[in-house]
């Protein structure tokens, strides 16, 4: 857990908003417990992507007792709350995902997840296996502090608590691209739009954030290799689609090492399903592969597709087999770029918050977000807050998305401070150093 002087080093330098920075520090303090409650409550209730019904009642409910205006069912299961303060100023947005994983949780918590769902017609057990039930909370409690600073604060900000980061099931649409086209952004349209996220690894205590491409753009891609179905005992009498996916497989993992000129920019392609046959004496008629292509350079991307295609159908041919290659499959998300001018201002914020030695420069993360979405339409910042406990190794911590993922809860208030800071910073700005100047709330 995170020492009380990192607790007083935030909002230090916040001289523009007529509020004692040991104001908002005792706010946070004060809410800390609450927001800890929160994420308690919503990581052993969680909920899939499509199917947040009881996060999202949770988030509207605090939202309409902080007085804000709220809008419920925005791509199924968002929620926005909009805050109004007394003065002129920009608008901003700050995001927070609320969705869970298929995975079923080994963390012993007190508090761990029992829950299971349906993902891909199979039960399995859910989990906040990516920390999502925190940046719901931490979310929650930043949007309670600001209501409390309602009389003193300019502009608006809109909080948007978003379904289906993680993707929406097969045959649905959802997430960020589905609440932009539900107008999100249309009645209210921010200058600008925050989120973080928190990451094993990084130590607690820690945040990072990098200007321009911060995450990789995602692809998610099917193969279908097609053979002729035979008998075990006699598979020269078929094609095997086995084999011959397996070689598919192989010869793939040279695209990025041999092919695309990483030295200049990372790429990741990765299989992670392979699916076939019904019995152990049968050689199948198809094998069906599903992989993720991940890329930060729109040209990289196409050349992967293209050796891709070129190895699966040549390997299929000189088996006597054939593929087909889909790509995009399903959600296709773009590179995450951070606003490089807004980034900057930011990084003196969490500067401000935690202190210089404790912000550090991202490096480019091959994981994707549809934040990458809400950033194309106004100036964005994405930043990581770290969670693994000070003290142990990071770099050895269970990764997010693990069933034994684990979050120290001082991320909380690392991660509540850092956002107060930077919205309110950015709030307070002149003027001239915003696109859009809102009305004072009536």
């Amino acid at each position: 857990m995170m020492r009380s002087a990192l607790l007083m080093l935030s909002l230090a330098a916040v001289s523009a908003v007529p509020v004692h920075a040991t104001d908002v520090a005792q706010s946070i303090q004060d809410e800390l417990p609450q927001v800890v409650a929160w994420r308690h409550d919503i990581h052993q209730h969680p909920e899939l992507s499509n199917r947040e019904t009881r996060t999202a009642a949770l988030v509207a409910a605090q939202l309409k007792k902080l007085g804000l205006d709220v809008r419920t069912g925005i791509a199924h299961h968002g929620v926005v709350g909009v805050l109004k303060g007394s003065k002129p100023g920009p608008r901003l947005a700050i995001r927070a995902d609320m969705d869970a994983l298929p995975v079923t949780e080994e963390t012993g918590l007190p508090f761990a997840s029992a829950a299971l769902g349906e993902y891909r017609g199979k039960s399995t057990g859910v989990m906040h296996a990516c920390g999502h039930d925190a940046h719901t909370a931490m979310l929650l409690g930043v949007a309670t502090v600001l209501a409390g600073m309602k009389q003193e604060l300019p502009g608006e900000v809109m909080f948007v608590f978003q379904p289906a980061e993680e993707g929406a099931p097969a045959g649905e649409q959802g997430g960020a691209a589905l609440m932009l086209k539900e107008g999100v952004f249309r009645d209210f349209a921010p200058d600008a739009v925050f989120a973080m996220h928190v990451i094993s690894t990084l130590n607690v205590g820690t945040v990072a954030l990098r200007p321009g491409p911060a995450l990789s753009g995602a692809d998610g891609f099917k193969l279908v290799v097609h053979g002729r179905q035979t008998h075990g005992a006699m598979p020269w009498n078929g094609v095997d689609p086995i084999v011959t996916a397996a070689q598919i497989v192989e010869q793939a993992q040279t695209i990025v090492s041999r092919r695309l000129d990483i030295g200049t920019l990372p790429a990741v392609l990765s299989f992670g399903i392979v699916e076939g046959g019904t019995r152990h004496n049968i050689v199948p008629d198809k094998v069906e592969l599903q992989g993720t292509l991940r890329s930060f350079d729109p040209a990289m991307r196409q050349q992967a597709i293209d050796h891709l295609r070129g190895i699966a159908e040549h390997v299929a041919a000189a088996n006597g087999a054939t593929a087909e290659l889909q790509i995009p499959m399903g959600d296709s998300y773009p590179v995450t770029v951070n606003d490089a001018a807004l980034t900057a201002r930011v990084r003196s914020s969490l500067v401000k918050a935690v202190g210089h030695a404790h912000v550090v420069e991202a490096p480019p993360a091959m994981p994707s977000e549809d934040f990458a979405y809400l950033a194309k339409e106004v100036p964005g910042v994405y930043f990581f807050v770290g969670a693994t406990p000070a003290g142990q190794d990071a770099a050895k911590a269970a990764a997010n998305h693990s069933p034994r993922f684990l979050m120290d809860e001082g991320a909380l208030k690392v991660g509540m401070t850092s956002m107060l800071q930077a919205a309110l910073d950015y709030l307070q700005a002149p003027a001239t150093e915003t696109d859009h100047q809102g009305q004072a709330a009536s």
